[in-house]
This record gives structure tokens, C-alpha cells and sequence, in this order.
């Protein structure tokens, strides 16, 4: 009895599709924070032989990109709301203008989906009865409350999680000794990226060592391009 209703609680709980929005906007953030902050501090350590310049440079990134990341997050996410209240306002009046159409239009997509002729009508138009225009915002439009987008939602997930991403960077930069610096800043910058693409693909129910792999990649070709201008420009700060 225990089993079945352990095997309930399990078919109740939500799917990870569910936290697609803000992990999304989360992920992106803290993997932002870490590798920006990083690479930013990477950069300057390796054309600086003193500590003042690095952490100068990693709190004004940190700060900068935090603002930076939650504003485009907002106006971004934004604009698909403004695109999503268009097309709603649309449908109400289509569905005020041609009902017939809309209602026809409804049960072809029932019957794309794999419903005969005849039942794809009666859904329509059993559908159309309770709600016709969530109906169609659903089915024809493809917008439901998880996909919808949040864009006060999605901007406090990006700047929180950049900013929590970027203070690990600047963690190394205040008390690890100044000499080699940038492999102390790679190393740690890169734990901290697997334990992130850890935590996102436990919580997305995906792949891990998918996420390693891809995050590992893509963060040391962004530090390692970073350290190179450094070590080319060869310049002395301070």
C-alpha cells in the first residue's frame, strides 16, 4: 500500500517542464555570473602584478552584469509578453467576427492531433461552449500558464542567480594568493560551472554529463580567449 501510494506522490508531482521559466532564466544567470566575472578577472590578472586592479574590475563587472542581465532578461521576456497579448487580442476578435471559422479551425487541430472527423468537432465544440477563447489561446496559439511568459519572474531569477554566480569568482580574486591567479581563477571558475551544470540538469531531469561537457567546453574557450588578450596586450597595470 506504502509502494502505491509512494508511486502516486510521484505521478502528482510536477514535471520538470514546469520549471522550464525561471531555470531557464537561473541557469543562464549563474552560468553568466561565473564565467563573466571570471573571464573579466582572468583578464586583468593577467596583465597586473598587484590585486587592487583585479577585484576593482570583478566588482564592477559583477555589479554591472547583474543589472545588466536582469534588465535584458525583463525587456526581453517583455516583448513576448506584448506578442502573446497581441495574438490574444486578436482571437477575441476573430472569435467575435467568424465563430464558424474559429470553431472549424479548432476541430482541424483536434484532427491533425489524431482524432476522427467527426470527434474532433464535438471536442471543438464542447471546448468552444466552456471557453473559446482559452481553447483557442491553448490549442491554436500554443500559450498555457507554463509557457507563458514572466518577465518580473524571469528578471529577479537572472540577476539573483548572476549575482550569486559572480561573487565565487570574487571570492578567489579577495584570498587567493596574487601569483598565478588566473589558473587559481580557471580551476575554480570551472568547479564551480560542474557544480552548476550539476544543480540545472538534476533539476531539468537532464542529462549530467551532457551538462558537464557542454558547460566545461564553452567556459574554458570563453577564459582561455580572455586570458590571451591579456597576455598579449602584456600590459602592466599598475
Amino acid at each position: 500500500m506504502s509502494e502505491q501510494l509512494d508511486d502516486l506522490d510521484s505521478y502528482l508531482d510536477p514535471h520538470y517542464i514546469q520549471r522550464s521559466n525561471w531555470l531557464r532564466a537561473a541557469v543562464l544567470g549563474a552560468n553568466d555570473g561565473i564565467l563573466s566575472t571570471a573571464s573579466l578577472a582572468i583578464g586583468v590578472a593577467a596583465a597586473s602584478d598587484i590585486r587592487e586592479p583585479i577585484i576593482l574590475a570583478t566588482l564592477a563587472g559583477l555589479v554591472a552584469g547583474a543589472l545588466s542581465m536582469a534588465a535584458g532578461e525583463y525587456v526581453s521576456v517583455s516583448s513576448q509578453t506584448d506578442v502573446e497579448k497581441a495574438d490574444i487580442e486578436r482571437e477575441k476578435i476573430e472569435l467575435e467576427e467568424m465563430p464558424e471559422i474559429e470553431l472549424q479551425r479548432l476541430a482541424d487541430i483536434y484532427e491533425n492531433r489524431g482524432l476522427k472527423k467527426e470527434t474532433a468537432l464535438i471536442v471543438a465544440k464542447e471546448l468552444t461552449e466552456k471557453d473559446a477563447l482559452g481553447a483557442h489561446i491553448r490549442d491554436e496559439l500554443g500559450i498555457n500558464e507554463i509557457s507563458q511568459a514572466k518577465p518580473i519572474q524571469a528578471a529577479i531569477a537572472s540577476g539573483a542567480a548572476f549575482t550569486i554566480g559572480g561573487l565565487l569568482p570574487l571570492l578567489v580574486v579577495l584570498f587567493l594568493p596574487l601569483k598565478s591567479m588566473e589558473y587559481s581563477l580557471y580551476a575554480f571558475a570551472l568547479f564551480f560551472l560542474i557544480v552548476l551544470g550539476v544543480i540545472a540538469a538534476k533539476t531539468g531531469g537532464s542529462n549530467i554529463w551532457k551538462a558537464i561537457l557542454r558547460i566545461t567546453f564553452w567556459g574554458t574557450v570563453a577564459m582561455g580567449l580572455t586570458a590571451l588578450v591579456g597576455y598579449l596586450f602584456n600590459v602592466n597595470i599598475g
